[in-house]
């Protein structure tokens, strides 16, 4: 059940990992559904609960591996790293508006940013994956660091 009041993003109270994850960002006054671990964005993910769009360059998923079947979307783009003019575009292609998506970037700085915007354009359950793939440099924090599902090719 997904329950919302006016100006407030939507949360889904039929899942525990969403419910709690958009009862804080409420308390917080996230202007996004919510924040993930990256444990917690494998289980929805990987259980067919969520849709997770990893918002790095081409140049990172080369570089370090990326998530199995996850989508791609870039947030910043190019050498100036510029914002990306069609990123709402190319997710409204990918996504319904009320679906969970999950947005994983290299640190969990880029997918808070993909979130919000996800959230200003209409999509109700943005969330943020924590710590993002790569953990910024701490070898206990992350996606690859948590030996969750990668792929380097």
């Amino acid at each position: 059940m997904v329950t919302a009041t006016e100006n407030e993003t939507a949360i889904d109270t039929s899942n525990p990992i969403l419910a709690a994850s958009g009862q804080a960002a409420r308390v917080a006054g996230l202007k996004y559904a919510g924040n993930v671990t990256p444990e917690q964005a494998w289980t929805l993910f990987s259980e067919g609960q969520a849709g997770l769009i990893d918002v790095r360059t081409l140049q990172e998923l080369q570089q370090t591996g990326h998530v199995p079947n996850a989508a791609h979307i870039e947030w910043l783009h190019g050498v100036e790293r510029s914002i990306n003019k069609q990123f709402i575009a190319e997710l409204e292609a990918l996504s319904d508006k009320n679906e969970v998506v999950l947005f994983l970037c290299r640190s969990g700085v880029r997918s808070i940013s993909a979130a919000q915007a996800a959230t200003q354009a209409g999509f109700s359950n943005a969330y943020n994956v924590t710590e993002g793939f790569e953990g910024n440099g701490n070898p206990r924090l992350g996606w690859l660091n948590r030996k969750l599902p990668s792929i380097h090719e």
